[in-house]
């Protein structure tokens, strides 16, 4: 069973009561369990972790690199400015597929950039917590 490394940044411990309308219903735990139970028909071991500091998040990019580990990844709002988070992420020698719940381009122009998606080998998103299932069939693939 290889492992993969599902890492969710800011906010996203409040999914589930934070903007419905754009995040759905669905809390951070619900999304852990649909990635687990799709991982698991793909021979997939998941470690699905949430933080809200810039500096756990990579910290575990480095476990990850140094490891070899494939990275599912949700930075959130790090997603625009984290340079650090970018370079951390840059360090992984195994695929990062960057994720998100709903679709930054068709939010605010200030989410239309991103530090991810030029080191990330793709970008899924605005398909809800289906967003996270489809990069693990895509990681499956690669």
């Amino acid at each position: 069973m290889r492992k993969v490394m599902i890492l969710n940044g800011p906010n996203l411990d409040q999914l589930g009561t934070r903007e419905a309308d754009l995040y759905g219903t669905l809390t951070l735990a619900e999304i852990a369990n649909m990635c687990n139970a799709t991982a698991a028909a793909l021979d997939f071991e998941v470690d699905f972790r949430q933080s809200n500091d810039e500096a756990t998040l990579i910290g575990w990019l480095h476990e990850a690199a140094k490891s070899e580990l494939p990275v599912i990844m949700n930075p959130a709002a790090f997603t625009h400015y984290s340079i650090a988070i970018r370079d951390a992420a840059a360090m992984l020698t195994a695929p990062l597929i960057e994720v998100h719940i709903s679709n930054p381009i068709a939010r605010e122009e200030f989410r239309h950039t991103s530090f991810i998606s030029g080191i990330a080998k793709g970008t899924i998103s605005g398909f809800g917590a289906n967003s996270y299932l489809l990069a693990l069939s895509a990681l499956a693939q690669l």
